[in-house]
């Protein structure tokens, strides 16, 4: 590769198997705009992997890459892209090129599940961090002492964490502004028909937080109070009596503004906090039942079929990407 122009701004991304294509293309094209709209090359972008050669992203698309420690050199941003689970093995080295970028001096951050890597490297502690929405649960119950946002992305410092996705285009753009202005910066979005730029004030949406503001107060603390109980589970009598009305009260507003009863809407929000353990972490598949609040695993595997249409040992052996595009059966 050619030695960059005096001054150009070097970002590396980390490849992990089974790496976001979306997100990876939202990093870099923004960078690819900017060069092409101010005619130089202020930016430069590397494709790194622990060794090189060709890896393949969650739809399948092969990408050459070079090996991660001859990536380092020069860089400014070292970015790792999350993918499917890792080896343990291989994370030990994900781990070590990270700390060798900070160690550097280089600016390091993630997209979407990149953030259990810096998490697990020691690189998020006393630092704003973010994920995407899907993970963040688990994320949490991995990691109880850091704080984890839903913001689209965060930047605390020489951290930068991000939600994936179109996220990353924010991001880039963040830094754009930072480098070149806000003008310009607009200027880029506009060549994606990216009508805003969103910053870091923004939330993410999807899942049941998308749902929650269109709720009535009550059924909104019923739900906070399911979150905060998924392990240690309360009485649906209980939930009622703390935000104030009957059982039956409750539940005729469930069935009005979500479609089903408080008992099933807390089964699946469990449920769902154990697919996202089972997809985004290497816990056994006993500590992910008591962790969704279930006392056995032969109760927490039937629910968990009912609802999943899978066993939880399937799902453990399902690759993360694959599971993205599987159809939710029908409940």
């Amino acid at each position: 590769m050619s030695e960059a122009p005096a001054g150009t701004q070097i970002v590396t991304l980390l490849l992990v198997e089974g790496f976001s294509m979306m997100s990876v293309a939202s990093a870099i094209e923004p960078l690819r705009s900017l060069n092409r709209l101010i005619d130089r090359e202020a930016w430069r972008w590397r494709l790194a992997s622990l060794d090189g050669g060709v890896l393949a992203a969650s739809n399948g698309i092969p990408i050459p890459t070079e090996p991660a420690e001859g990536a380092l050199a020069g860089s400014h941003y070292f970015f790792v892209c999350g993918g499917l689970r890792i080896q343990s093995v291989d994370e030990r080295r994900y781990l070590a090129v990270l700390r060798k970028a900070v160690r550097g001096g280089i600016r390091v951050g993630s997209l979407s599940t990149g953030t259990y890597l810096l998490a697990r490297a020691g690189l998020l502690d006393g630092y704003r961090s973010t994920i995407h929405w899907e993970n963040r649960p688990a994320f949490q119950e991995e990691f109880p002492g850091l704080t984890c946002t839903d913001k689209l992305y965060e930047i605390d410092r020489d951290r930068m964490t991000c939600s994936g996705g179109t996220a990353a285009m924010d991001l880039m753009l963040h830094l754009i502004t930072e480098r070149h202005g806000a003008d310009l910066a607009r200027r880029v979005a506009n060549q994606f028909h990216h009508d805003r730029i969103r910053d870091e004030r923004d939330n993410q949406s999807g899942g049941r937080l998308e749902r929650m503001s269109n709720l009535p107060p009550a059924v909104r603390s019923a739900v906070r109070l399911m979150q905060r109980h998924v392990e240690d589970t309360i009485s649906i009598a209980d939930i009622a009596e703390t935000v104030g009305m009957s059982p039956r009260q409750l539940e005729r507003l469930f069935l009005r503004y979500l479609q089903t009863s408080p008992a099933r809407y807390y089964l699946s929000l469990r449920i769902d906090r154990a697919r996202e353990l089972l997809l985004y972490s290497d816990r056994p598949i006993l500590e992910v039942a008591i962790a969704a609040g279930f006392t056995s695993t032969s109760h927490f595997a039937h629910w968990f079929r009912k609802l999943q249409g899978v066993r939880p040992s399937q799902l453990r052996g399902r690759p993360a990407a694959a599971e993205e595009e599987a159809p939710s059966p029908a409940a």
